[in-house]
């Protein structure tokens, strides 16, 4: 069984379709960005404020290849820009897009100050990132669904796009 990555913008709805989707389906849910901050031992913001945003997505890369054993994946919003990333999460599973627009992505992370890329960014710098990530989530994912949609819906949708890419042995 192969993993489900799940991408989009801060504040799409990951880690919480990604619950959902770990009890619908009996899988284990492994948020990125806690992993990241329990092996470095550091918060999300102390490893931008010392080491920067590129050392950052490097360690998504590095540990996002630990993660492709059946596991629902709740990537960061940064994750899957990066192409080899996102081609290993192809080549390993199932990635899906959660498009959310940006006004709901934005209402979830405006107070967020665990969010270095909120703390640091005006609501219109968030909204051109948005816009420019967009077209990368849907270039680097295999499948995209509506995140304005109903949590089940979502979830309903993503465990058939699942289950299509495993019968037709995509994944």
């Amino acid at each position: 069984m192969n993993s489900i990555y799940l991408c989009g913008f801060m504040g799409c709805g990951k880690s919480h379709i990604g619950r959902m989707l770990a009890r619908m389906t009996g899988r284990t849910l492994v948020d990125l960005d806690a992993v990241i901050v329990e092996r470095e031992g550091m918060s999300i913001p102390d490893i931008f404020a010392q080491y920067g945003e590129p050392h950052f997505r490097e360690l998504e890369a590095k540990y996002i290849r630990e993660l492709s054993d059946g596991y629902i994946v709740a990537t960061g919003g940064g994750a899957l820009i990066n192409d080899s990333t996102a081609e290993f999460a192809r080549k390993s599973g199932l990635s899906v897009y959660i498009n959310t627009s940006f006004q709901n992505c934005y209402m979830r992370i405006k107070n967020d100050k665990n969010r270095p890329l909120v703390v640091n960014n005006t609501k219109e710098q968030l909204e051109e990132l948005y816009n420019k990530r967009s077209e990368i989530y849907k270039r680097n994912s295999m499948c995209m669904v509506n995140g304005n949609a109903r949590d089940i819906i979502i979830c309903t949708e993503i465990i058939k796009l699942a289950k299509y890419f495993e019968e037709h042995g995509t994944i």
